[in-house]
């Protein structure tokens, strides 16, 4: 479960990071609202909501799933999960090249690996 909470601490360090890039944009941009038609501002904003729109249903996912499977997988999940996101938003903001991309597909296999493992479990299947 360490491995898991401090990811979990990492994303909202990722969070912050992400909330003050937007608001540096905005107060440079001096955008109030939206994005004012800046595409900076636009990536901005949406690697910060990319981040709030994926990670807190993985982020279920893998706490339900830490009742049912050992420390590797959870750990596993958590990682890949903080990894996916880091690189997601170095991609959308410019700093990884084929960021998007990789953090995007590696989040998505997060999120299915970590569903079938809690269904299965919910099942009562166990897949190991």
């Amino acid at each position: 479960m360490s491995v898991f909470v401090v990811c979990l601490g990492l994303l909202g360090l990722l969070y912050i990071a992400l909330v003050l890039n937007v608001s540096r944009y905005r107060i440079s941009r001096k955008v109030s609202l939206g994005d004012g038609g800046d595409p900076d501002l636009t990536k901005a904003i949406r690697a910060h909501a990319n981040l709030i729109e994926t990670a807190p249903i993985t982020l279920i996912l893998i706490f339900v799933a830490s009742f049912m499977y050992g420390f590797r997988t959870v750990a596993f999940l958590s990682v890949a999960l903080l990894v996916s996101r880091v690189i997601h938003a170095g991609g959308m903001l410019g700093y990884v090249p084929q960021g998007r991309r990789m953090g995007t597909i590696l989040g998505l296999v997060t999120v299915l690996i970590a569903s079938l493992l809690v269904a299965a479990a919910g099942l009562g299947v166990k897949p190991y």
